[in-house]
């Protein structure tokens, strides 16, 4: 698996394709209302707010999905938000990975001290990945993410660097450990 920068139109083309697509536009949320264009994809990978990665499978060049740190903030040590969207679906062992290596570029040359993520409450594969990464649940924000015409809660949860280093060295030891964290709270009701 590759970390790949987007410093070339056609991968910021190919991502901006996946993230038009309503199965991941729906899950993600950028301030604007609006999807992110190649334009917005190409400023974005030029300023230091973000840190954004295509990445690819095993002995493979071909991108299938993204990861992404953005709301960088270098003097307070944080990002506001881990988020990744897959170009392939059922490449979630994948993102999993290319999350994990963005952390690590993230805690160590960029120096991060905390990151935060949100998932929306019924997005089960991204609330395993969060966790599995051993992310930490820290609250909801409710009824604050509108799908199809119906509201859901955003799950909120955070990771520490000390906490990704102790999940990485045991991931390196022996991948297929995942992590037994207790689950995060059920959805709330309607």
């Amino acid at each position: 698996m590759k970390l790949l920068p987007l410093d070339n139109p056609q991968l910021i083309a190919l991502v901006a394709g996946w993230l038009g697509r309503e199965e991941n536009a729906r899950w993600l949320d950028f301030g604007t209302g609006e999807l992110l264009t190649a334009v917005s994809l190409t400023i974005m990978a030029q300023r230091d707010l973000h840190l954004l990665r295509a990445f690819t499978g095993d002995g493979n060049d071909l991108p299938i999905g993204l990861v992404a740190l953005s709301d960088i903030d270098l003097r307070a040590k944080s990002a506001g938000s881990l988020w990744a969207v897959l170009g392939r679906k059922n490449s979630w062992a994948y993102a999993r990975r290319a999350a994990s290596e963005l952390l690590t570029l993230g805690f160590g040359k960029l120096g991060l001290e905390t990151v935060r993520a949100w998932v929306v409450e019924i997005h089960w594969p991204a609330r395993r990945a969060l966790e599995e990464l051993n992310f930490r649940y820290i609250g909801r924000r409710r009824r604050c993410q509108w799908i199809h015409g119906r509201p859901y809660d955003r799950l909120l949860y955070d990771l520490l660097a000390t906490e990704h280093h102790e999940s990485a060295v045991r991931h390196a030891a022996d991948p297929s450990v995942h992590l037994r964290r207790p689950p995060v709270p059920p959805p709330a009701a309607p």
